[in-house]
């Protein structure tokens, strides 16, 4: 009977892992989506997608840990040169290292601390806009970073990467949590 017990636990077990790492490769590819449908930008080698967003609610929804794994997976189909990242780039390895590349690398971080925020606390709707405000702070820290880097200073990596964004990505961010807010996985 012990032996039955034990063999049924180990089966469940199997499945939930099974189902965790098939969620956590669906968001990844939710993420390739939207990062699929972009507009370029006019003075800006950087294009709007919705890339961020899907970063947003995937973090959000999955929480810290699969949020993260989800994000991590998505750049490492990315660099193995799976069509997941934007078709406004290269692909590949050189997408990683391009205009965009501070942004992709900030992903799962960003991931992580949406849902790691969204995960604690009360006021469902209001936690999930701070989780989401946080997680575009950690995206575009990272995104401007690497723009200072190619462009060789902090006013053109702003141009090219922050200003021509702002609204969207407020957008974004309401659009996260709203949707985060109705959605339970």
């Amino acid at each position: 009977m012990a032996r039955d017990i034990a063999i049924v636990r180990d089966q469940v077990a199997a499945m939930s892992a099974a189902r965790q790492v098939a969620t956590v490769v669906a968001a990844s590819l939710f993420v390739a989506l939207c990062a699929r449908l972009w507009l370029p930008l006019p003075l800006t080698p950087v294009p709007l997608t919705l890339a961020n967003f899907g970063v947003l609610v995937v973090g959000i929804l999955l929480g810290s840990k699969r949020g993260f794994a989800a994000l991590a997976v998505y750049l490492a189909q990315g660099a193995a040169g799976l069509p997941v990242f934007s078709s406004a780039g290269p692909g590949g390895i050189a997408q990683l290292l391009g205009p965009t590349g501070g942004y992709l690398l900030a992903y799962p971080v960003a991931a992580f601390l949406a849902g790691w925020i969204a995960e604690r606390g009360a006021g469902q709707f209001a936690r999930f806009v701070m989780a989401a405000l946080a997680a575009e702070v950690v995206l575009f820290a990272g995104g401007l970073a690497w723009l200072a880097v190619l462009t060789h200073g902090a006013t053109q990596a702003m141009n090219f990467g922050l200003y021509p964004f702002l609204f969207a990505e407020i957008i974004k961010i309401a659009a996260a949590a709203g949707i985060a807010s109705r959605v339970e996985l």
